[in-house]
């Protein structure tokens, strides 16, 4: 039953804003330039804030902390604009009444609808009502669900105050939580974001050392977090997280490419070559920041004797709109290197461990395992650590690069 509601509610939804002959490509109203601040209604009745600036009818930027979103996929039918984010199959879809928004955030493939505003001539993400004599600024070890078994993870809070604003992240054993913006309002700590595919908003109150707060993640998912003040912590090493069962040290599979010719490891397109194994998702923030890395190393920096394979494993629920997510995010991302579809209908890390049954589990979206020239499996990294993390991206990089000419050179 869960399921069924919103879905008629998305029924619904796309059959009103479905075009008639008359209504084509037409609209009441359209985007003025200007400043705008959106906003996601997510549990508890709390508001999730998103800056965004539209520059154009047909173009605007999102912005979170460091982080710049252009957005140029834009469209009017009926009377309603359709804004589509990068890669992502998420979009906004809202009527235009004086020059505001009020609309929904849609995620079809998950039956997700979350009802979306946006007020123009508005800068400030989050009002911070009371001056703060606190500074979170530094490093924070965290817990998220603390006690719910098989909910309950670790965490890592990485923060910058600058007077009352605050960005920053947290970095997980499984990948980070993106570029947070916000403030710091008296004791309380309000941070967001919203790239298209994930609505992030984590509220806490702060001592001194201290954090007692809740994570939302859109209008489906909540989940309180404890955090304690503490430089010195680190998470475990991201390649000793995920290994290949006793008795193996190969890999092998057969997937699909996006034209539905199969594509083996045992390929004589891999032979004698290091191959990069990139275990994704076309819906998964961590996953594009990764394969932002790896095209921009592949064209500038691959060694001739490297090659990447993509392995995709999409929750789409049929293989015409899995396909269609990966190569929107082909074209978007400039990808150069092969996407193999995997799986779809599910991104269950369970059912993709069976797809790689040497693998012990599949911890996170994503996963890069390294193969060398002779086969044999060298390192095993999960999650990544995105720009949003700063040094740790930084300290990725060279790692890679460092570990992929050995491999090479070998």
């Amino acid at each position: 039953m869960k399921n069924i509601i919103p879905l008629i509610i998305l029924t619904i939804l796309l059959i009103g804003c479905k075009e008639s002959p008359e209504q084509k490509d037409t609209a009441n109203d359209e985007l003025t330039i200007g400043d705008y601040r959106g906003a996601l209604a997510v549990k508890d009745n709390k508001e999730l804030p998103f800056l965004f600036h539209v520059y154009a009818k047909d173009s605007l930027v999102v912005y979170n902390a460091d982080e710049e979103i252009e957005v140029t996929d834009v469209q009017y039918k009926n009377d309603s604009v359709y804004i589509t984010l990068p890669a992502f199959e998420g979009y906004l879809v809202a009527k235009i009444e004086d020059e505001n928004l009020n609309g929904s955030f849609v995620k079809e493939s998950l039956d997700r609808i979350v009802p979306f505003t946006a007020e123009k001539n508005i800068t400030e993400r989050f009002k911070s009502e009371s001056k703060s004599n606190l500074n979170v600024s530094g490093s924070w070890e965290t817990v998220f669900s603390k006690g719910v078994e098989g909910d309950e993870y670790i965490a890592k809070g990485i923060f910058k105050q600058e007077g009352q604003k605050v960005t920053g992240t947290f970095r997980t054993t499984t990948g980070d939580y993106r570029f947070l913006e916000g403030v710091m309002d008296g004791n309380n700590l309000k941070l967001s974001a919203f790239d298209g595919a994930h609505a992030f908003l984590f509220e806490a109150v702060v001592s001194d050392s201290t954090m007692n707060g809740t994570f939302y993640s859109g209008n489906h998912w909540k989940e309180p977090f404890t955090a304690v003040r503490n430089e010195t912590y680190e998470l475990p090493n991201a390649d000793g997280l995920t290994a290949l069962k006793e008795g193996y040290d190969t890999l092998e599979f057969t997937f699909p490419d996006l034209q539905g010719n199969p594509v083996s490891i045992s390929d004589k397109k891999f032979e004698d070559k290091v191959v990069i194994v990139q275990v994704m998702g076309s819906w998964c923030p961590n996953c594009l920041d990764e394969t932002n890395y790896y095209t921009k190393f592949y064209k500038d920096q691959k060694p001739a004797n490297v090659e990447f394979v993509a392995l995709a494993f999409e929750y789409a629920k049929t293989k015409q709109s899995a396909l269609a997510s990966l190569n929107r995010l082909k074209t978007d991302a400039n990808i150069p290197y092969p996407i193999l579809l995997a799986q779809y209908g599910s991104s269950d890390k369970e059912e993709a461990q069976r797809k790689l049954p040497m693998l012990d589990k599949v911890l996170s979206y994503p996963t890069t395992i390294f193969v060398d020239k002779k086969g044999k499996v060298r390192k095993i990294h999960t999650g990544f650590n995105g720009p949003a993390t700063g040094e740790k991206y930084t300290e990725f990089q060279k790692e890679f690069k460092d570990f992929v000419a050995m491999l090479s050179a070998e």
